[in-house]
């Protein structure tokens, strides 16, 4: 009797749409399966993060939940949930993954991920996390939090800024400038990156704005100050673009 009143409850309750993001095939497909399991959830896709259709087939699926694994995707995490945002306001989006790297983990947040999880995590760990998220919750561990929150205070805080102007970057933004730095313009900075010239334009623009200067000159003269140098290619010369 308890459980079919359970049952009846988890009936009415509104079914979460979600989308799940992972390159392991065989684990995307154990965890479809203990989700479909759950009468408030429901499974519309899987996909792997490396699918150069990812954005607009998640879309087309209409989930309230996107689960991803965004250690696939390094650098790019960030803007691939970015643009997970974009095309479908609203959306949350939870990360599970194997990743430890911690600029990851503040890039994805800043970008808009509402959750973070490690591939160690328990299925009720997880299923707490797209519950709560629904309910408009964020799901970060103390830990996780605590790194989070100590990236965006040295966002705002003057002295943290004068002990490491560069704290405030995104890892991104950082290669951008570890670019510039090696005497790369525009396209050659996109081709390293794997990204678009309007997409590095937008990152420059972000970082001149969190470094307070305007030009290339003065971000290159910044981040030699703070103590970053052209990276030297085999034959001495910094990269060859210098």
């Amino acid at each position: 009797m308890i459980v079919g009143h359970h049952e009846q409850q988890a009936g009415v309750a509104a079914v979460r749409r979600l989308v799940l993001v992972d390159d392991h095939r065989m684990f995307a497909e154990a965890l479809a399966l203990t989700l479909s399991h759950q009468p408030d959830l429901r499974v519309v896709d899987r996909c792997c993060a490396g699918e150069p259709d990812l954005v607009t087939r998640t879309a087309a699926a209409r989930p309230d939940v996107v689960v991803i694994d965004v250690e696939p995707l390094g650098s790019a995490a960030a803007e691939v949930v970015s643009a997970l945002l974009a095309v479908q306001p609203g959306v949350r989006i939870v990360v599970l993954t194997g990743s430890r790297d911690r600029a990851q983990l503040v890039d994805a947040v800043r970008a808009g991920a509402v959750g973070w999880l490690t591939k160690g995590c328990t299925a009720a760990d997880l299923l707490a996390a797209v519950r709560g998220v629904c309910r408009g919750e964020a799901s970060l561990s103390p830990a996780d939090l605590g790194v989070v929150l100590g990236a965006l205070r040295a966002e705002v805080d003057p002295g943290a800024r004068r002990a490491d102007p560069l704290a405030v970057l995104s890892r991104q933004e950082r290669r951008v400038l570890a670019e510039l730095v090696d005497g790369a313009r525009g396209a050659q900075i996109a081709a390293a990156l794997g990204v678009s010239t309007g997409t590095v334009r937008t990152h420059m623009n972000k970082l001149f704005g969190k470094l307070g200067v305007h030009s290339r000159l003065e971000a290159v003269r910044v981040a030699r100050t703070a103590g970053m140098r052209p990276r030297v290619a085999a034959d001495g010369y910094p990269d060859g673009r210098n």
